[in-house]
């Protein structure tokens, strides 16, 4: 591996390079042999998390979980209560129906890897969405469960 990013002219932060490790935090989650899982240390604060108080509070809430918007089917439609504050002209008044938005994407964010790693053996399905400005594709696996679970994903902005 080491000799194919000195043949392509890439360099590594030794900082954040570790080898010959058990298991890592990788965009949140841990990876080790029994599979991903959710960093315990970020669930723990996300569940702790109150809901928002302000309008600013609302956009860095929403700032945090839009990263992983592209893995939480419906993001945009579980959000919108909270969104809708956001608008000009619009009081800041955060009802139920807000904080019924803000818990269930807490769970969302808590809840078992948000990516799983790919089971060959199972079918799969590309899921595809284009606008005038972005394309996506998020390839899912069918699980045991025959819950479908994003396995890859990706973006291109124009």
């Amino acid at each position: 591996m080491l000799k194919r990013c000195e043949d392509t002219n890439l360099s590594l932060n030794w900082e954040k390079s570790h080898f010959m490790v058990k298991e890592g935090i990788v965009l949140g989650h841990k990876i080790s042999k029994s599979g991903l899982e959710v960093d315990r240390a970020k669930v723990e604060v996300i569940a702790k998390l109150p809901h928002p108080t302000s309008v600013k509070g609302v956009r860095s809430f929403l700032g945090h979980a839009g990263f992983y918007r592209r893995f939480i089917q419906d993001f945009s439609k579980i959000a919108r209560p909270m969104t809708h504050l956001l608008e000009k002209e619009t009081p800041f008044v955060f009802s139920e129906e807000c904080i019924d938005s803000f818990n269930t994407l807490k769970r969302k964010l808590t809840e078992a890897p948000i990516l799983i790693a790919p089971d060959w053996d199972l079918p799969f399905e590309l899921m595809c969405d284009a606008s005038d400005f972005a394309i996506g594709a998020v390839a899912r696996a069918n699980e045991k469960t025959k819950h479908f679970q994003p396995i890859h994903y990706a973006c291109k902005d124009s």
